[in-house]
């Protein structure tokens, strides 16, 4: 069925925003591969688990993300350790097969975890 006509013009196009950061820890890891452009390339799953509000409505999220590291960020997140609390940056694409999104991180950094819990982490860096 066609869609009707609408006497309100559509939205100028503007460049989209895909920013996605998020708190969880590396729960699986690939081995170290290279693109067909040689650069170093990592295959992650990457678990979440927070409480968030929605509609005033305290929510529990657990989840697992695939997501990919590319560069010397795949080198950085080669080494650290599975399930160690982490921050991760970066955005959402499609996976190559067309079957849901692929979190391709940019930065990560050690999540704050209070003295108490844990020994200082070293940052990492990525450029």
């Amino acid at each position: 069925m066609a869609a009707s006509a609408s006497s309100d013009p559509a939205p100028p196009a503007s460049p989209g925003v895909n920013r996605l950061s998020l708190s969880g820890s590396i729960q699986e890891r690939s081995a170290l591969r290279y693109t067909p452009a040689g650069l170093p390339a990592l295959d992650l799953v990457v678990d979440h688990l927070s409480t968030v509000q929605e509609e005033g409505v305290p929510r529990k999220v657990s989840m697992a993300c695939k997501a990919v590291c590319i560069g010397t960020v795949a080198v950085s997140a080669q080494t650290v350790s599975l399930g160690q609390p982490m921050v991760f940056h970066g955005f959402l694409a499609g996976a190559r097969n067309g079957r849901g999104l692929i979190f391709h991180i940019t930065d990560l950094r050690p999540a704050a975890v209070p003295e108490s819990d844990s020994e200082p982490v070293p940052e990492l860096r990525s450029l």
